[in-house]
């Protein structure tokens, strides 16, 4: 899953969502700098990846990626897991998930002493231009793949991905609908069960 996703399985607790945020961006031990909340948003952060990683639809939709993107196919697929959830209107509308993502950045930019220096200087461009909310657009999506290819050490470009990405369009929109009820109710209930809130 890709931000969008990780804000949203954060349930609406402010530091529960800066450390699902930050978890990339916290290597090692650093997490232990945190405080509690934040750390335990970090651990959520890890767990949602691995179920995502381990879950069949995932691995089905990485065989459309793959022979454009070799090992970054899972990257791929968990931006367009963004996609089809910022058009989930069983979750919200699109004027819910635009408050949603408003309130997002605002979450985040009140703890901003909180966030490591890399994720601090991405989350003007983060903000300024609206990537939460424009995963529900294919030039987001673009976007997106853009970004993941300036930071792969090997991709020269993201056509191949995005024709991918076009031609499965909707076998990729029935997995993620396979797929998110279960990361939902997985995230939920690590939510609920362990975090200490």
């Amino acid at each position: 899953m890709n931000y969008l996703a990780h804000a949203y399985l954060s349930f609406g607790q402010p530091d529960i969502l800066v450390g699902n945020m930050i978890s990339d961006f916290v290597k090692g031990k650093k997490q232990f700098d945190y405080p509690v909340m934040i750390r335990q948003g970090i651990q959520l952060h890890r767990q949602i990846d691995h179920f995502t990683d381990q879950h069949p639809a995932t691995r089905e939709a990485k065989i459309f990626f793959r022979p454009a993107v070799g090992l970054y196919a899972g990257a791929f697929v968990d931006v367009v897991y963004d996609h089809f959830l910022a058009l989930d209107t069983a979750e919200l509308d699109a004027a819910g998930w635009q408050l949603f993502s408003a309130a997002t950045y605002d979450q985040l930019e009140a703890r901003a002493a909180l966030l490591p220096d890399r994720f601090a200087r991405m989350l003007p461009y983060m903000r300024q231009q609206d990537w939460l909310y424009n995963y529900r657009f294919r030039q987001g999506i673009s976007n997106s793949f853009a970004g993941l290819a300036r930071r792969a050490s090997y991709l020269n470009g993201t056509e191949p991905a995005f024709a991918a990405f076009e031609k499965h369009y909707d076998a990729l929109g029935q997995l993620y609908h396979a797929f998110f009820p279960d990361v939902k109710k997985m995230a939920r209930t690590e939510f609920d069960a362990r975090l200490i809130i």
